[in-house]
């Protein structure tokens, strides 16, 4: 959705196949090495109309979608509808409303583009004032917007709470978009169009040409996008896994490419490979609290928690022991001071015999449901490690055993990250 050429290029995917009934627009994102995305040139609008009552960053995307029409030579009054979002975003003062837009013109040029509706995300998505997800209202409400319409264009990324305030999700969020009208019309398929064919089974940033994943399921996806497998949001799985609904990642430049379908776990677990995929994250801390008969406590956990709260700081994972437990946040979570403040209240709440904190702290899992099937994953996991040279700071293993998580220490993550994947998908790793 860059540009006019790629706009042209999606229409006609969509036109391709008659199954095709709904599509879900994104915002313009990079036309080349340093660009600028739409969105990121929303952000600094809002910054300007918040700090200097101005709204000149918005020239540069008026312009983009000006650009954009031209290309695709459409007969469509997009300057009203400029001038019209902009009185919008001097008036709403909102960031999320302001961000919302590039969704929102995408939607209406694609919309004209392909004679077809289109469904403002406002009327169809629906927000609690606190910013949480409707869902069941939201399915009702989707539903209800799209019956009656063979083919409709549909906002992506935001929505609005009762009262109509824009509330948008997290960056990316135009994939749960997507999840969410194909869970309200019962859709056969959910397929997500972007610009890769489909998962790897590592970083191809740090490993040459990493294997292809043909098949993995909702569980395994989650856990991969979360460490950092950026090919899809990973909370787009969940109005499509409750109705079982495939998902089918495809490439709108490799349109014939195979892709990866996301399916339930009973369709996903056949490979006779223990690994699926391996992914990973730099930048966690790590407190480690230990404490003699720890275990006889009652409330001990929940104190520690309480500290975190206080904070507003979550945690990503929480290993433990018969007298130890430590807490893995990532440290974009954290303020400048944050992390000691915590480390002192936490002494202070639950006394512990030791309490310390180790950061650059980086996390690697190596995720699949064969796991559950080898006998000696986590040996060959281990002894790749050492091979490697890097010491293990940390091991989190999850109670249905569909992953291993290890920490290292960040200068050691490229490292360990090759290491992981020579073994288990190298020459001998199958």
């Amino acid at each position: 959705m860059a540009d006019g050429i790629n706009i042209l290029r999606v229409a006609e995917i969509f036109r391709a196949d008659p199954a095709r009934r709904y599509l879900v627009a994104s915002a313009p994102g990079k036309r080349f090495g340093g660009d600028v995305k739409v969105t990121d040139k929303l952000y600094e609008t809002y910054r300007a109309v918040a700090e200097k009552g101005v709204c000149e960053p918005f020239t540069a995307v008026k312009e983009r979608f000006r650009g954009i029409v031209r290309e695709i030579g459409l007969d469509f009054g997009i300057e009203e509808i400029l001038s019209e979002t902009e009185r919008a975003i001097m008036r709403e003062k909102s960031e999320e409303f302001t961000a919302s837009r590039g969704e929102y013109l995408s939607g209406r040029i694609m919309a004209a583009l392909l004679g077809i509706p289109f469904v403002d995300a406002c009327d169809a998505v629906r927000f609690t004032e606190d910013g949480r997800l409707d869902c069941e209202k939201t399915y009702s409400l989707m539903a209800a917007a799209l019956r009656g319409k063979p083919r409709a264009v549909v906002a992506g990324f935001y929505g609005a709470d009762e009262r109509g305030k824009v509330h948008t999700f997290s960056r990316g969020g135009s994939d749960v978009s997507g999840a969410i009208v194909a869970r309200a019309v019962g859709a056969d398929l959910y397929e997500n169009w972007t610009d890769v064919s489909g998962f790897l089974a590592c970083d191809p940033r740090i490993v040459d040409s990493p294997a292809h994943i043909d098949r993995l399921s909702y569980r395994e996806l989650r856990e991969l996008s979360y460490m950092g497998a950026n090919v899809l949001h990973s909370e787009s799985i969940f109005p499509v896994r409750e109705a079982n609904i495939p998902i089918l990642i495809k490439n709108t430049f490799r349109p014939d490419d195979e892709g990866t379908r996301i399916v339930p776990a009973t369709e996903a677990s056949s490979s006779p490979s223990p690994v699926t995929g391996i992914a990973g994250k730099k930048n966690f801390a790590v407190i480690f609290i230990e404490k003699s008969l720890m275990n006889s406590e009652i409330g001990f956990a929940r104190r520690i928690l309480s500290v975190l709260e206080k904070y507003h700081v979550s945690f990503e994972h929480m290993p433990s022991g018969i007298d130890t437990i430590s807490f893995v946040i990532d440290e974009t979570e954290l303020k400048e001071g944050t992390l000691e403040k915590i480390e002192a209240d936490i002494k202070a709440e639950v006394r512990p015999d030791q309490c310390k904190t180790l950061t650059d702290i980086a996390l690697i899992a190596v995720v699949g449901h064969g796991m559950m099937r080898n006998v000696g994953t986590s040996a060959r996991l281990f002894d790749a490690i050492a091979r490697a040279g890097v010491n293990v700071r940390m091991i989190d293993q999850g109670s249905s055993e569909l992953n291993i998580i290890v920490g290292v220490d960040n200068k050691n993550y490229e490292r360990t990250l090759r290491a992981v994947y020579e073994e288990f998908f190298g020459r001998n790793g199958s």
